[in-house]
């Protein structure tokens, strides 16, 4: 129940996100810029992350948990069932299972701020970015047991992922350079970059995530 609200939570989250990108992508052609510095950003950090990576590391609630958490009463059972909120003693208090879906919630708006962008640089259609994420979406929840699994056995995966987005972030920039419209740019001219095509963007995802399968 939990997985399947998360999953309904992340693709109204996602399309709203989409269609702030794609306003913004078709008005203003710097915003590439802030996408691909931001991939590239989160690529490095990634990375970094990965490789000083501790497995005795003790889990931590994220940030909006905490507070939710120290701003309303919550019950520490799952007498409640699926229910979000349940009254004991005159008083009313918040359930495991909302806490639950508040973190797939909120985990998830983190991982679109990472995939909206990555997938802008693929293609700007945004019905094809939305459709690619509700297959995605969807088939998560019917993979959810086996790729959690598989993701144990694929040690590389995170270095891989970041190489992914650094190489995206990195064709995200090449592609605002050659639209380039800054002034201090240039002088607000286009700058003739090589641009990297969509099949050869497949391509190389294919490659690098075949590479870190293989690796792992």
């Amino acid at each position: 129940y939990a997985l399947m609200v998360g999953i309904v939570m992340a693709l109204v989250m996602r399309a709203l996100f989409i269609l702030v990108g794609a306003a913004a992508i078709n008005r203003w052609s710097w915003v590439f810029y802030i996408f691909g510095a931001f991939l590239i950003y989160t690529a490095i950090k990634l990375f970094l992350e990965a490789i000083n990576e501790d497995d005795d590391e003790e889990f931590q609630e994220n940030k909006f948990i905490q507070f939710v958490k120290k701003h309303f009463p919550a019950v520490d059972d799952w007498e409640g069932g699926t229910k979000f909120v349940v009254k004991r003693n005159a008083s009313k208090f918040i359930t495991p299972m909302l806490l639950t879906v508040l973190a797939l919630g909120s985990t998830d708006l983190l991982f679109a701020l990472d995939s909206i962008p990555a997938i802008f640089g693929l293609t700007q259609e945004p019905y094809l970015v939305f459709t690619a994420n509700v297959f995605a979406l969807m088939g998560l929840r019917q993979l959810y047991f086996l790729i959690g699994g598989l993701l144990k056995k694929l040690v590389y995966l995170s270095i891989g992922l970041a190489v992914l987005l650094a190489f995206i972030g990195v064709k995200l920039i090449l592609h605002a350079l050659h639209e380039n419209t800054l002034p201090f740019i240039n002088g607000g001219e286009h700058v003739s970059v090589p641009e990297i095509s969509t099949l050869f963007s497949l391509g190389a995802i294919v490659v690098i995530l075949g590479v870190t399968t293989v690796a792992s």
